[in-house]
């Protein structure tokens, strides 16, 4: 009871409070995050009424898997940005754009965080300042989905967006690997080639293949049935699937294998999409169906910004550095691919900012870094950042995609109408 409470309280709450934020121009996503801080472990759930809040942070922990499945179903419906026509006039641009931006973020993060160790040794180790370098790295692709999607947002600048933050996670776990690695054995003495470079080729492969194999599988069971809610109902089945067998770990030769459940779930949209000629029509239904899915996810995920580290003046510190560090890298990484890819001057001074939000990959990798001697200061690092960027970044990434010309401003568009971008903005030239 308690339970089925507490998501119809975060649920109702999470769409009451986007009326709100519709009324001061912020996206639903902002108001989604903000109830679920209203209702965390901070807030209300600090008065210990259990049905109205969650109590305890384990409280929001044990709703886990719905932020897993969700995140299952953003990865998904990303995959079908990966069309072949898509990828044809664009393929190249993104990987290159996606493989630089995610780069020369580290790279800046990185001597920003180590020129703050040689100022002060005992603020932050060097171990520790390059691992929250290549966290800097990972982009959260819900956030920007959930955007795009209120807004109707389309045009040049949106659908390279959507690619570099589908390419963004495969980089930023080679990124992150690569660099705990090192500070793994700037602190044991020894490194391991491993860890550093076989174990996420190793998971990069097998998530690859998997999502291939069920895309595949998908086309071919989707063929047995006509029914539109069947078919939707094998799509949801299969989702679930390759949510649950990417969470499967284990060891080959003293290799460890594992798989991203992101690139599982975005490659096994990618194949379908492509190989099945009703994949339109059935995404669209599965992009309904999942709406108060998301929103439980973004509430779930307010309720999880933890509101302690903003206690700590050292934590507040590195946190200030790897914010200015990480969003100038951002900006500055993804100003210069794009002019190197000869993207539009638009789409040069508008990508970096929509490239800000932070949240469930990075955590994850913070979650790894507690290995370390003071992995503690890099996870509370990366829960100040994420609750800064995820209260933030929606509201930029829309003023970025309005900049340039490809969503209306609020109150010119209509939730039963196809958006159209204001004027056309060329992608090269």
């Amino acid at each position: 009871m308690q339970i089925l409470l507490q998501l119809s309280f975060s649920l109702v709450g999470g769409l009451l409070m986007s009326r709100l934020a519709k009324m001061l121009n912020l996206p639903a996503v902002t108001a989604y995050l903000i109830t679920g801080l209203l209702l965390g472990p901070y807030c209300l759930g600090a008065l210990q009424l259990a049905p109205l809040g969650f109590t305890t942070a384990e409280s929001v922990a044990h709703l886990d898997i719905i932020s897993q499945v969700a995140l299952g179903f953003i990865a998904f419906t990303i995959g079908n940005e990966f069309r072949l026509e898509q990828l044809r006039s664009m393929g190249r641009q993104a990987i290159t754009v996606g493989i630089l931006q995610a780069v020369a973020t580290t790279a800046l993060v990185d001597a920003a965080l180590i020129a703050l160790h040689l100022v002060n040794p005992g603020l932050i180790s060097v171990s520790s300042a390059i691992t929250l370098g290549a966290i800097a790295a990972a982009t959260a692709p819900a956030a920007t989905l959930m955007v795009v999607r209120q807004y109707k947002a389309d045009g040049p600048l949106t659908r390279l967006l959507l690619l570099v933050v589908a390419i963004d996670d495969a980089v930023g776990l080679v990124l992150f690997s690569a660099s705990f690695g090192v500070a793994s054995a700037l602190e044991s003495g020894t490194i391991s080639i491993l860890t550093v470079l076989v174990e996420p080729v190793v998971e990069i492969v097998l998530s690859l293949a998997l999502g291939a194999l069920a895309g595949w599988l998908l086309y071919r069971v989707e063929k047995y049935f006509h029914s539109r809610s069947k078919r939707l109902s094998i799509s949801i089945g299969f989702v679930l699937l390759t949510v649950g067998l990417s969470m499967v770990e284990f060891e080959v030769a003293g290799v460890h294998c594992g798989f991203s459940l992101l690139l599982v779930c975005m490659m096994t949209g990618t194949i379908f999409c492509n190989i099945c000629d009703f994949s339109e029509e059935l995404m669209g239904r599965v992009d309904g169906w999942t709406a108060p899915l998301f929103v439980l996810f973004f509430v779930l995920s307010g309720a999880e910004l933890n509101l302690q580290v903003l206690a700590n003046p050292v934590v507040l510190l590195i946190g200030v550095v790897y914010i200015i560090s990480r969003s100038l890298g951002k900006y500055l990484g993804a100003y210069g691919s794009c002019a190197l890819t000869k993207c539009s001057e638009s789409i040069r001074k508008h990508l970096g900012i929509t490239l800000l939000p932070q949240a469930g990959v990075a955590l994850g990798m913070a979650l790894t870094a507690q290995q370390l001697a003071d992995g503690g200061v890099v996870r509370s690092v990366v829960l100040f950042s994420v609750l800064v960027y995820e209260l933030v970044g929606p509201a930029l990434t829309k003023r970025s995609l309005i900049a340039a010309g490809e969503i209306r401003t609020e109150g010119k568009t209509n939730a039963r109408k196809k958006n159209e971008p204001r004027k056309p903005v060329r992608l090269s030239g």
